[in-house]
Parts: structure tokens; sequence; C-alpha cells
């Protein structure tokens, strides 16, 4: 009996040593989105799946202008560019955090969220609209320091100044 574990100990041991050694072996697949090689000559461009570089990456601003209406003293909402596809800022007395896609000079928010602080009814009201036009965004301009953001159903854009370092 006790040699028959013994042999079937030693087969199990020999398969998991061969198992192991086939693993090792074989090369692990590339990380998502990386390319492996140069495309070949004669074919379509490869596509890119990298987010196009924007002037707007790695920036801060402070809202000035909420679509024609001054921005309350003391409460100014805030919006950041902290990384390629990621946008956040103060709403004006909550925060918030979402998506961004940038192409040439459209601009679209999404997967907005934010935090949930009880606010007065003027720092509501701008905080609503606010994040409403960011939602409703479709275009931007840089024009120096300050930033326009145009949305569908409001009459004029928002202007930010760029937020000093």
């Amino acid at each position: 009996m006790v040699s028959r574990i013994v042999l079937h100990a030693s087969r199990v041991s020999s398969l998991l040593i061969l198992a192991l050694s086939l693993g090792c072996a074989s090369e692990p697949p590339p990380p998502p989105n990386t390319a492996t090689s140069a495309p070949e000559t004669g074919t379509a461009e490869a596509k890119s799946t990298e987010v196009a570089p924007s002037q707007l990456w790695g920036t801060s601003w402070v809202l000035e202008d909420l679509a024609g209406s001054t921005a309350l003293q003391g409460a100014r909402p805030t919006l950041e560019f902290p990384e390629p596809g990621k946008v956040g800022g103060k709403g004006s007395c909550n925060r918030f955090f979402g998506a961004v896609q940038v192409s040439g000079e459209t601009i679209s928010f999404s997967a907005m969220a934010s935090t949930r602080m009880a606010c007065g009814e003027a720092l509501g009201t701008q905080e609503a609209t606010y994040l409403k036009a960011l939602q409703d965004a479709e275009r931007f301009e840089v024009e120096g320091d300050a930033l326009l953001i145009y949305a569908k159903d409001f009459d004029k854009p928002l202007r930010f100044k760029a937020k000093a370092s």
C-alpha cells in the first residue's frame, strides 16, 4: 500500500513539474492597448487607443460667469482636468468628479457624481445650473487665460479664468 502512495505521489509531482515548466515556457500575452509590431506596408493605419493630447489636461479653472450670470463670491465653482479623461472640481458647496472626452474643440462630460452636502438656496441653484451646463457641454475655446464652455440650451458660454497655482 505504501509503495502505491509513493508511486502516486511521484506521478503527481512529475505532472506538476511538467505543467509548471510548460507554463514558464510560454510567453505572457501583451498588456491591453499595447502595439506589438508596426503596421505592415500597404495596410490601413493601426488604430490608436490613446487619448488625443489636449491643452486642458493638467489645468484648473475658476468659474467667473455662469452663462450670463456672475458666479457668487466666496463660493465660485471650479473645474479641474487632472489627467486625460478625468474631470473634477467644486460645484459651489459640493465636490464633483467624472469623465470628460475632448476631441478638437468638442467636449463632453459623463459619469458625473458629486457629494451631497446641504447648500443654501442661492448656492444650490448656482450649483445645479453649473452641473447641468457641464452635462450639456458641446464645445470649448481657450482664449489666453480664459476657458469658454458652450452648452446646449444656454445662450452664453460658461467663462472660467485659469486658477492661480
